[in-house]
Formats: structure tokens, C-alpha cells, sequence
């Protein structure tokens, strides 16, 4: 599913307009992007936490020379699933 997909999902499963949905929409992405770049966490009961994750400075290899380098520390975002969207997702 493509995000013009998601957003006519949306608009049909609740009754709003495409452009209103799409609204929301990114209304909803903004908000995550926004939380997670203070180093804070969304939690959604039952879906999931969108959180960040400190990744380490470590080695790595370059796979055409093979040669190693560095890369450098950094921070991540990560999504984990809750559990009755896991169960929903293996039924």
C-alpha cells in the first residue's frame, strides 16, 4: 500500500474527504517526526511505539574495495509493534 492507497483507505474507513485525509495524515506523521527528533517516544496502545534508538560508532566494510571505515554514531527511529496488532497480524 502506497500513501495515495492509505489515504483513500482512510477517507472511506472514516467517512472524510480524500484531502481531508490526506490532512490528517500527514497532521499524524509531522506530530511522530516532531516527538521523535526531542528524543521522545509515541506510544499507541495496542499499535505500537514509534521511538529512537542510539546506534553506536562502529566498523564497518566498503564492499567494492573492501575497505574498512568507519561509521559514525547515530540516532534511529524504530516502530514496535504492540501486541494486539501482533496477534492481529498472525491470526
Amino acid at each position: 500500500m502506497n500513501k495515495a492507497e492509505l489515504i483513500t483507505s482512510i477517507s472511506e474507513k472514516s467517512k472524510l474527504t480524500k484531502k481531508d485525509a490526506e490532512v490528517a495524515l500527514k497532521a499524524f506523521i509531522e506530530s511522530v517526526e516532531e516527538t521523535l527528533e526531542k528524543h521522545e517516544k509515541v506510544q499507541l496502545v495496542g499499535f505500537g511505539t514509534f521511538e529512537t534508538r542510539e546506534r553506536a560508532e562502529r566498523k564497518g566494510r566498503n564492499p567494492r574495495s573492501k575497505e574498512e571505515i568507519v561509521i559514525p554514531a547515530s540516532t534511529v527511529p524504530v516502530f514496535k509493534a504492540g501486541k494486539e496488532f501482533k496477534e492481529r497480524v498472525n491470526k
